[in-house]
């Protein structure tokens, strides 16, 4: 009967760590996100630098692996 007592606590433990671990993946996930979301902002004046400087298109699109009418899209939104 030990055994099973052992093995129900063990099991309701582990049952209540799962909220807890949920809540840090949670936030984990949000926190990428808002590294992401920052990433890609530099990386979009990053592009529109590089396009003031005279960079060519084609060129920035090799070094960001986007698609030249993104990188177009890219530098027209950040146009006045």
């Amino acid at each position: 009967m030990a055994n099973l007592e052992a093995a129900v606590r063990k099991l309701r433990t582990a049952q209540a760590a799962v909220p807890r671990a949920e809540e840090r993946a949670a936030r984990l996930v949000a926190e990428a996100r808002v590294k992401v979301d920052r990433a890609r902002a530099d990386l979009a004046e990053a592009i529109r630098a590089a396009d003031r400087d005279g960079v060519r298109q084609v060129d920035i699109v090799a070094a960001t692996g986007y698609s030249r009418e993104r990188v177009r899209q890219i530098i027209r939104d950040g146009e006045p």
